[in-house]
């Protein structure tokens, strides 16, 4: 016959046993306590759409702003290699001990802006072309190239010398064996007692508008004096 130990240990296992059916039951079958139970977890159709529509409209929102961070910055690059064509051009005159100029353009085929460094006794033809900061993509569809130069060295005569847009392929700045600016030179006309505007070489983000003219995006390099110092600037002093 069993023991009474072991009669007791049965009756206790029996009595976990159904407390541990009756609990599990009762967990199953309760009201939810949050408002759902678990097999109705997750996002409804309606929750999804409300926050497509959210993130929608803030990137509505945004995506103006982004864009106008990407093409300052962008514009920035072509504006930095305006100034380093310059300085090489500048840095060639006085390594070799001659006149050398730099030249921009606008490619017609290719649509690229592009710059030339060479001897200022160099024949156009012999003239090697380089894209301008290809690797922001410096073509017409998003900078327009810009000056306000007439000739070699020479700003144009109107009053205050403003940047018009193409620059003219015939415009070029010049540095002798010095790094000075080579004679005749003009830093354009201004009414007396204030300071001539300089030589500029201009890019611009287009108006959105019109994509043949510039916005209030502007950056330039200007030449400021004989000796050829020079100075990057922005917006309304690149006009």
């Amino acid at each position: 016959m069993p023991n009474i130990l072991s009669l007791k240990l049965l009756d206790s296992f029996q009595l976990h046993s159904r407390k541990t059916k009756l609990k599990q039951q009762y967990l199953a079958n309760r009201p939810s306590t949050n408002g759902y139970n678990q097999q109705d977890a997750g996002f409804s159709l309606i929750e999804l759409i409300v926050v497509l529509l959210l993130v929608g409209i803030l990137a509505a929102i945004a995506a103006p702003g982004w864009a106008a961070f990407v093409n300052r910055q962008r514009i920035n690059k072509v504006n930095d290699a305006v100034f380093a064509a310059l300085q090489e051009a500048q840095r060639e005159a006085k390594t070799k001990k001659l006149n050398y100029s730099v030249s921009f353009q606008r490619n017609s085929t290719t649509q690229n802006i592009e710059v030339a460094i060479y001897r200022a006794d160099a024949a156009i033809g012999t003239w090697t072309w380089k894209p301008l900061a290809a690797d922001v993509g410096a073509n017409s569809d998003k900078f327009l190239l810009g000056g306000n130069l007439s000739g070699e060295n020479i700003a144009n005569t109107t009053i205050n010398s403003p940047v018009s847009y193409p620059l003219s392929t015939s415009a070029k700045i010049t540095f002798d064996y010095m790094g000075v600016l080579t004679l005749p030179n003009n830093f354009g006309t201004v009414p007396a007692g204030t300071e001539p505007p300089g030589l500029k070489i201009v890019v611009a983000v287009p108006s959105s508008a019109n994509f043949t003219l510039p916005s209030s995006v502007k950056r330039c390099v200007i030449v400021k004096t004989l000796l050829g110092s020079m100075l990057a600037a922005k917006d309304d002093k690149c006009s």
